[in-house]
């Protein structure tokens, strides 16, 4: 069976989704369980919105949680490298496909992330673009900038000249 709950966070309504084999979604600014789902708190469920809320609180930097992703052998790769991103830092979806074995797989592991199941609790927003700008988020580049603010990692893009005055040094 595939439950749901709703809560509300500083980046707005979650929805979170469980089955039997753990935390297998979260879902910005859902009105309604998806197809398949049925509203209600589970034990699994309400663990993870205390944690959850434990993150927004700053006190948490890491989940200990118990996910059920599914997805190809890829995207598992992709989504376990996610995980080895501490809170604080970021990668280039280029370091993340070195990190997988594939360097030229830049772009696949852009799909991987988009396909992440579990935004925040798998950290796929601690991946930016090479130059250092956002890129694409489930939630909207507004929540991915709010998260890695929240985490005190953000830095605007650096324009070339800044950037080429940053190699001389």
């Amino acid at each position: 069976m595939k439950n749901m709950a709703f809560y509300t966070f500083p980046i707005g309504r979650i929805g979170i989704a469980a089955d039997d084999g753990g935390i297998c979604g979260v879902f910005f600014s859902t009105e309604a369980p998806p197809e398949g789902f049925e509203q209600a708190e589970t034990p699994t469920i309400k663990t993870a919105a205390g944690q959850l809320g434990e993150y927004f609180e700053g006190k948490r930097k890491e989940f200990d949680l118990p996910l059920h992703l599914g997805g190809t052998e890829f995207q598992a790769a992709v989504w376990r490298a996610l995980m080895t991103i501490p809170a604080g830092e970021t990668r280039s979806y280029k370091d993340i496909a070195i990190m997988v074995g594939n360097p030229g797989a830049s772009r696949a592991v852009g799909m991987a992330n988009n396909r992440n199941p579990v935004a925040i609790i798998v950290p796929c927003h601690r991946v930016i673009g090479q130059d250092g700008s956002l890129t694409g988020y489930a939630g909207g580049l507004a929540i991915k900038q709010y998260l890695l603010e929240h985490e005190k990692i953000w830095q605007p893009a650096r324009t070339e000249k800044a950037h080429e005055q940053h190699k001389l040094f």
